[in-house]
């Protein structure tokens, strides 16, 4: 788990740092080693009470591990301690934040969005549906049922009406249930999730968007977790449709610290029309500009941010370029690879039964049973007896009709059915399917 080289790395670098102080007094902060070095044994101590997120038999949420580039560099960064708010606060970070921006969003086929880093996923889909509620207001944000649960908690907190939108055998919205939504003109914006964090299925945008020209609503695309995978080579036909087209929504939501290999928290937020940042209008009686240059302040709805996730997706950039083709998207062909031969072992399986095929990463199985009861129970089993092997899963509760279109012999005895769930987001996992898989049986057995 812990390579040293990373640490003599660090040292280098923070001796490089130091150079850039070198007309300033020597000054440096007092420092209660034999203190620090037992309160830090205890952190460690402690911190050995976690899953072993980095390795390959973790399958279970969506933690994938910072790459060893960004994890210096954020670490390096921290010996400044940058606030990406104003300029003054961190000109170097911001600098490279907004170096960061230009290269999300040509990921997405935009040559000069409004955007930033934001906390996460959520910070940066509130923004998003802020700015949908200004220029919609009063108008229904509208999502599937197997969106992230932020959409309709962050709609509450904004007080704007907010509808769940059903969806189809393949977890993905569906737009029958759509159009009946749009018919009663209350609809403002409809997110399109691009990789759901359940079954990682990715919505139709081809056919959302033909329903924007009849119908005139935002599409806001959440795509947090699966946004990278427009990098990927070895996607589907539909779901490469999807990507090819996400250029068309009005705003984008993507997460660093999901594929990004970054750490927490760092998520995006992307805006097609640079118009939008004149909402973010304020005044401030105290603010210090050292620049008549645009801060990222006046473009955000937060404050204080830290500089060092800038500083650590810019480095990460710089040795792994997001473009097609590269290293950083052979690693994404490998999670999609390897996602697909685990459903495809799954199926010569008499006790586990896969349901979709994964369009992302994420592979999800009921456990073979009589009734849908029985099946949820076996699947909570089978995950304890997993994680006695040090195999750690996820679970997921899924409609039981939506199941059975897989596994039609469970009887339906509850509503919902607990499944299994595996996110193989580490490349590595490529190579580690057949053992997952035979953990897997002797779970069950």
């Amino acid at each position: 788990m812990i390579n040293m080289q990373e640490l003599e790395l660090l040292r280098d670098a923070l001796a490089k740092l130091d150079e850039g102080s070198a007309a300033l007094p020597k000054f440096a902060p007092s420092l209660d080693t034999e203190g620090a070095a037992d309160v830090l044994a205890e952190v460690a101590t402690r911190m050995q009470d976690n899953f072993p997120y980095y390795h390959p038999q973790y399958a279970g949420q969506m933690l994938k591990p910072p790459h060893p580039v960004a994890r210096l560099a954020y670490a390096l960064s921290l010996w400044v301690n940058p606030n990406n708010h104003a300029l003054d606060g961190g000109r170097a970070s911001s600098a490279m934040e907004k170096e960061c921006i230009v290269d999300l969003g040509r990921v997405f086929g935009w040559e000069e969005p409004l955007g930033h880093l934001t906390g996460g996923g959520t910070m940066a889909n509130l923004e998003a549906l802020w700015v949908s509620g200004c220029l919609e207001p009063d108008k229904k944000v509208v999502a599937s049922e197997q969106a992230h649960y932020t959409h309709s908690r962050i709609s509450e907190v904004l007080r704007i009406p907010f509808a769940g939108v059903a969806v189809d055998d393949l977890g993905r919205m569906d737009i029958t249930a759509l159009q009946e939504l749009l018919d009663t003109g209350e609809v403002g914006t409809v997110v399109v999730t691009i990789g759901n964090t359940g079954l990682g299925a990715v919505d139709p945008l081809p056919e959302v968007l033909a329903l924007r020209d009849r119908y005139d609503f935002r599409i806001h695309a959440d795509a947090a977790y699966g946004g990278y995978f427009g990098l990927a080579g070895n996607l589907d036909d539909g779901t490469k449709d999807v990507f090819a087209r996400l250029h068309e929504v009005d705003s984008i939501v993507i997460d660093p610290h999901k594929h990004g290999l970054q750490p927490y928290g760092c998520g995006c937020v992307l805006f097609r029309d640079p118009s939008v940042g004149t909402l973010y209008k304020h005044d401030s009686p105290y603010t210090y500009f050292s620049s008549g240059d645009m801060h990222l302040g006046e473009i955000t709805l937060e404050c204080s941010r830290p500089g060092a996730s800038a500083v650590a997706l810019w480095a990460t950039h710089r040795l792994l370029p997001p473009v097609p083709g590269g290293e950083f998207a052979d690693g994404l062909n490998a999670c999609l690879g390897a996602a697909r031969q685990l459903w495809h072992e799954l199926h010569k399986s008499s006790t586990f039964t896969p349901l979709m095929q994964p369009e992302l990463d994420i592979v999800v199985y009921a456990v073979n049973a009589d009734t849908s009861g029985k099946a949820s129970q076996r699947a909570r089993e089978v995950f304890d007896a997993a994680a006695e092997r040090e195999l750690h899963l996820a679970l997921v509760e899924l409609p039981t009709e939506v199941v059975q279109n897989y596994a039609p012999n469970i009887v339906a005895d509850s509503e919902l059915t607990t499944c299994l769930r595996s996110v193989l987001m580490k490349p590595e996992h490529e190579e580690w399917v057949e053992r997952i898989t035979a953990l897997l049986e002797a779970s069950a057995r």
